[in-house]
């Protein structure tokens, strides 16, 4: 099931994508009356899951008093627009990203890592697919590009076994983590350069964790103005996302809506000699196999 937030008549509402992706029913008119993607994934039961997996195989004729808006007539907003604390980023998770990255990292990490690499991700406001990301030219001479895959916890963890992992996942969506190379180098941490307004596109819409094995093994690709950057697969992950939650929940509650990016592949700016980083009027798509793909403008 693809569930989403998207715009129409300037309200934001709750949807569900119809299996053939071509309209929306809205998650009102499906019976599930929450106000924003944080109260959907805190309340809702299997059985909902259940109807509305059952009526996205339907179409809007088959469907009496059930409320179908186009795609094409709907703006897709991120799924989780306002994130409730910063979200949890993975770095150098992919032994490939590694290897290219160990210039500009200074050889601060190796490749085989005992622990993972944790860090914060503030997000003020997401942004959705199609919109444009500001470049901060008086701020930034290194604008670059992360395609990951993100994973949204369903219910509160604490103290969660690897093996337990998988019951706590609500659903999967494309995060790509916008970073500042050059504010990332200058302060020797992470946090400011990746948290700019506008650094956190992702979407289009949050796919359901039944809708895959687990873990997710899903190709993960993202092109600039065309040109393939980066070509992985999430099963490549050095530290998987059963690890991820054990282990962060061994010291900390992970709330419902909590948002865990897992890292980038090979293929990002920073790795090409010289860099390829982003400049005003490049177009960054980044796509991951059974979920979709998000679209975003520099300028």
């Amino acid at each position: 099931m693809k569930v989403l937030t998207f715009q129409i008549d300037e309200k934001e509402r709750l949807g569900i994508l119809s299996e053939d992706g071509q309209w929306i029913y809205t998650a009102k008119s499906l019976g599930m009356d929450y106000r924003n993607m944080k109260e959907l994934i805190n309340g809702i039961s299997q059985s909902e899951i259940q109807l509305a997996e059952h009526m996205a195989k339907k179409a809007p004729y088959e469907m009496e008093g059930i409320h179908a808006v186009p795609i094409e007539d709907a703006r897709l907003l991120p799924p989780i627009p306002v994130p409730d604390q910063d979200v949890i980023c993975l770095g150098v998770n992919y032994v490939s990203h590694l290897k290219e990255s160990s210039e500009f990292l200074k050889g601060a990490y190796e490749e085989k890592q005992v622990y993972p690499v944790y860090f914060g991700k503030r997000v003020g406001r997401a942004s959705g697919d199609g919109d444009k990301i500001y470049s901060y030219p008086e701020l930034v001479d290194g604008l670059d590009y992360e395609a990951e895959l993100a994973v949204i916890i369903g219910k509160d963890a604490r103290d969660v076994r690897e093996e337990e992992a998988e019951d706590y996942i609500f659903g999967y969506t494309i995060l790509n983590d916008i970073s500042a190379r050059n504010l990332q180098d200058r302060h020797g941490q992470w946090y400011f350069g990746k948290s700019l307004d506008g650094f956190t596109p992702m979407g289009p819409w949050i796919v359901t964790a039944g809708e895959f094995e687990f873990p997710p093994k899903l190709s993960i690709q993202s092109r600039v103005n065309g040109e393939l950057r980066q070509d992985a697969n999430t099963g490549e992950l050095i530290f998987g996302i059963a690890r991820i939650i054990s282990e962060l929940s061994k010291g900390m509650t992970l709330q419902a809506g909590t948002i865990i990016s897992t890292g980038t592949p090979a293929g990002a700016g920073v790795g090409f000699k010289p860099p390829k980083y982003l400049k005003p009027g490049d177009v960054v798509e980044c796509r991951i196999e059974k979920i979709g793909r998000i679209t975003n403008e520099i300028i």
